[in-house]
């Protein structure tokens, strides 16, 4: 069973994720910002610590994703809201079709000097 572990900052929250710009919805500048530094955080990963034969494990099996979200306060964010563009986001940077995943757990957490979301991707086996 691979498990990939990775650490990123927060999402931005889903009132600031999206911007309109004349009539077209597109992301905000923090959601691009934070889909670079995703990005740039999984290129590191990859080439640190994921082997090609990792990489085809998760690329080939289903997923499951647990995230804890560390939030600067208990009440001031919905748990969910950084779920859709953390697991988009990661999924696109790894490469693996983010409709593989079939298990996700969610966690909310308080650190109020290191907010943060931090990954775990596992592959589940085809059989």
């Amino acid at each position: 069973l691979l498990t990939m572990h990775i650490v990123l900052p927060l999402p931005p929250s889903i009132n600031h994720q999206y911007a309109t710009v004349g009539d077209r919805r597109v992301l905000s500048k923090d959601a691009s910002r934070f889909k670079r530094t995703v990005k740039l955080a999984v290129s590191r990963l990859s080439t640190d610590q994921l082997s090609e034969a990792e990489h085809t494990q998760l690329r080939d099996g289903y997923l499951s994703l647990y995230l804890d979200f560390y939030f600067l306060t208990p009440l001031k964010r919905d748990l969910d809201g950084g779920l859709k563009i953390t697991q988009d986001v990661l999924c696109e940077a790894l490469g693996l079709d983010d409709r593989k995943v079939v298990d996700i757990h969610l966690v909310k957490r308080i650190d109020p000097l290191h907010p943060r979301v931090e990954v775990e991707i596992e592959a589940i086996a085809v059989i």
